[in-house]
């Protein structure tokens, strides 16, 4: 018997979470459950995490976390608790299947059969933003070797477990050249490691694009985290219906399962919600605690139901679909034909007895790494870069101006006055001709004469080459 955390969530959530556990239940899965409240109460009990300390107790003890949709108050500073969640438990995998039910759910791509695989944990939702300047925020990408290496060996294994053909990985490589280009780099080195599996590399908009029209061409695809957002939600979509979709969010010790929808407040107690994703989500988990006859039993009843016509509001069609059926007899249909199989639609069976083989990361051996300059970022009104040169300049050191970008365009040395610059400024300070590299007390000691300048710095960047490579991207420009 596995002991699950529950939180049913806010708006729909209740609804749909009452008709995952009773099919649940109906079907004989060993499981017991600790419900814990989460969500838009305990947010505006003047909890700011939506979360309380025990919740969290409950959570880490029984490891396996089933939950649906919640609500986040508008306003007031409130903090997305979906990624708190990922990020404080360590689920750096999040994985969400995405397979057409033609022709009993409308889709212009039948043949889809998708599984998104999103690094959870990093990129740019690592949520560190700042203001630095009157016209200029920032966000930082934050893209690690050991992510890399855990979400791409991840969707590997995946592909090997469920007999899949062809793993791809999508990244912007060809601009983000050092942080999606680590994700290129470890995904090339892992992917020789499975010569069984077939691996590609695409541009993420080329690579949406053609998920958008030919998914087909697709088997599963391994991406960095804001990438894998937007487009498990169009796979989701284009497949039949967001609401359909589940998802696992995995980690070494805990994991959690949801629906990808959100709670639906204007729907919220009226019995229409379609609780597919959260039911399919369940058999998910089902799968991953070992339960895979539970899980086969119930995928394979939902599917009966589904060729059988009976859907909620959201995927009915008339002349194709037979009974519009509410949320609570959505389940019930569900659990009339447990044990059933569906004739049409793919009978579900799961590998039994395997498990990933995910090994614990291995740091590599530290690199040589040395200091050759540093970029400082300057908060300054001026339009002309030449005067701005002038100025920093004067920082009389061991290192030198060597180049000024605006918004990652270089306007110095050589700009073009077509070039609009913003009030932000990126002032690239490089070691002198003939040097290896250069000691750190220089950057303090070039700060110290830009505060007697009065040169407003907001913020530096070290430049270093690791084993002789460089670690840091040029200025675009001429």
């Amino acid at each position: 018997m596995q002991r699950i955390t529950v939180a049913k969530g806010d708006g729909i959530g209740p609804e749909i979470m009452d008709a995952a556990l009773r099919v649940m239940k109906a079907a004989n899965a060993r499981i017991e459950w600790d419900e814990i409240e989460i969500g838009e109460q305990v947010y505006l009990s003047g909890n700011s995490s939506g979360i309380s300390a025990d919740s969290w107790k409950k959570i880490r003890e029984n490891k396996i976390f089933f939950k649906a949709p919640i609500t986040t108050p508008r306003g007031g500073g409130y903090k997305s608790l979906n990624v708190t969640l990922r990020k404080t438990l360590g689920l750096y995998a999040n994985i969400r299947p995405c397979k057409s039910f033609s022709p009993f759910i409308a889709t212009k791509h039948p043949e889809m059969d998708v599984v998104v695989i999103r690094e959870n944990e990093e990129d740019l939702y690592a949520g560190i933003e700042h203001r630095q300047t009157d016209e200029v925020v920032q966000c930082l990408k934050l893209i690690t070797r050991p992510g890399c290496e855990k979400i791409i060996r991840y969707a590997f294994e995946y592909a090997r477990l469920y007999r899949r053909k062809k793993v791809s990985c999508f990244v912007k490589d060809n601009i983000m050249k050092h942080t999606d280009g680590l994700f290129h780099e470890v995904f090339k080195e892992i992917a020789a490691e499975y010569p069984d599996i077939e691996s590609d590399n695409w541009i993420i908009d080329i690579g949406a694009a053609r998920l958008a029209d030919t998914p087909e061409i697709f088997d599963v695809i391994v991406t960095p985290n804001l990438y894998g957002d937007i487009i498990s939600d169009i796979t989701a979509q284009i497949s039949g219906s967001v609401g359909l979709a589940g998802t696992a969010n995995i980690g070494a010790s805990c994991a959690m399962f949801e629906a990808i929808h959100g709670s639906a407040p204007p729907i919220a107690g009226q019995n229409v919600a379609n609780p597919s994703g959260l039911i399919r989500a369940g058999v998910m988990m089902l799968h991953h605690i070992g339960q895979q006859d539970v899980a086969e039993t119930i995928k394979n009843a939902w599917s009966c139901v589904i060729e059988e016509g009976i859907h909620t509001e959201d995927i009915y069609r008339e002349g194709v679909s037979k009974q519009l059926v509410g949320t609570r007899e959505f389940a019930d249909a569900i659990i009339e034909r447990l044990g059933r199989k569906p004739r049409q639609l793919k009978v579900t069976e799961y590998v039994k007895g395997v498990t990933m083989n995910i090994p614990d990361y291995q740091r590599r051996k530290r690199a040589d790494k040395r200091l050759q300059g540093v970029d400082i970022f300057v908060d300054w009104e001026g339009s002309n870069p030449d005067e701005l040169a002038e100025k920093l300049q004067r920082l009389d050191g061991k290192i030198k101006l060597s180049m000024i970008t605006n918004r990652g365009v270089k306007v110095w040395p050589h700009g073009f006055e077509e070039t609009f610059c913003t009030d932000h400024w990126r002032c690239r300070y490089e070691v002198l001709e003939g040097e290896e590299s250069v000691a750190n007390n220089c950057i303090p000691e070039l700060l110290a004469q830009a505060v007697e300048e009065k040169i407003d710095v907001i913020k530096t960047e070290n430049l270093y080459t690791f084993d002789g490579n460089r670690g840091y991207s040029l200025g675009q420009g001429q």
